[in-house]
């Protein structure tokens, strides 16, 4: 059996080809990888390599589903979703599967998650330069400007904890790093919880990936994620967990340059955190053992829950 199926759902996505290398260049286990084009084929196109399989798919299927199909060809024992403009730590495969070793397989894990620095706006006419998230425009001379590859992991922020709050709407949670009880994980183990995750990279055995239905697609195209994963994680009995020995780096899409590959409206993004806290909240996961308000309370105080949020959230929550 393979260690490690890094699945890639991928569509209109520029630096996919940058991503593949990068993890081809930094992994030290059994791992492959399962890029999903979905309705479109990368420009520019990937090499071929044994390690790699490509699924197009014709019809714009949407990130979870997309990503459900990339798992169905998986032969890992693990499986890592993985966004398709992301750069990695050498040895990033080997160090979470070891990190597994340490903590059983009933968890959902990340690396360290740094910021990726992917190209910046160089003017061809005067050479002025500007950071990649800034208008392409030199404003010098006002001359079209042109992409310059960077591709560098940038040493700060280094992001360990996240939430949601009572929305839910995911949150950075930069208290929970200076509480007694993650600082002890974090020297005994280099593995701290979290909350919730920001869904670009998490890694978990393929087993759970399909019990816990961690792609539910019939909950939306895209979006809120990182709730979804984080609660069907914590409250079918599992942990979600940070590894510290490890990291990742994340282009975030900026408003200048960078849309949202997936057609999805704001109307259909509310759609789907509906739908995701009326399956946690209110209906039930079919492996949920614990009530939000367990998690909740677990993490508390977080950014965004008031103790008669909480209260609310008691009154009106399913319960197991």
């Amino acid at each position: 059996m393979t260690d490690l199926s890094i699945l890639i759902p991928a569509r209109n996505e520029t630096f996919l080809k940058n991503t593949v290398e990068d993890i081809l260049q930094h992994i030290e286990a059994d791992t492959e990888i399962i890029a999903l084009l979905d309705g479109q084929w990368t420009n520019p196109p990937l090499e071929q390599n044994d390690r790699v399989n490509l699924i197009y798919v014709n019809k714009v299927v949407g990130q979870r589903a997309g990503t459900n199909l990339a798992c169905k060809l998986a032969r890992g024992k693990y499986v890592m979703k993985v966004d398709a403009h992301c750069a990695f730590d050498q040895g990033f495969d080997r160090k979470m599967i070891e990190g597994f070793a340490k903590s059983g397989d009933n968890v959902t894990m990340l690396p360290i998650m740094r910021n990726l620095w992917v190209f910046d706006w160089v003017c061809p006419k005067c050479s002025h330069v500007e950071y990649q998230d800034r208008v392409p425009t030199c404003p010098e001379c006002g001359t079209e400007m042109k992409k310059e590859l960077k591709w560098i992991a940038k040493k700060s922020p280094r992001s360990v904890s996240y939430a949601f709050d009572a929305e839910p709407k995911f949150c950075y949670f930069e208290d929970w790093k200076h509480r007694p009880e993650f600082i002890k994980q974090k020297q005994e183990t280099g593995l701290t919880e979290t909350m919730s995750i920001q869904g670009s990279c998490f890694m978990l055995t393929r087993e759970k990936y399909w019990e816990l239905n961690i792609s539910d697609d019939t909950l939306g195209n895209w979006g809120n994620q990182g709730v979804q994963v984080a609660c069907a994680t914590w409250l079918s009995g599992g942990r979600i967990l940070i590894n510290h020995n490890t990291w990742y780096a994340h282009l975030f899409r900026t408003k200048s340059n960078f849309s949202f590959p997936w057609p999805v409206s704001g109307k259909d993004q509310r759609k789907t955190k509906e739908n995701v806290k009326e399956l946690f909240w209110q209906k039930g996961h079919p492996k949920q053992i614990r009530p939000v308000s367990w998690l909740v309370k677990k993490f508390m105080p977080i950014p965004g829950w008031t103790e008669e949020d909480l209260k609310k959230l008691e009154e009106t929550e399913f319960k197991p």
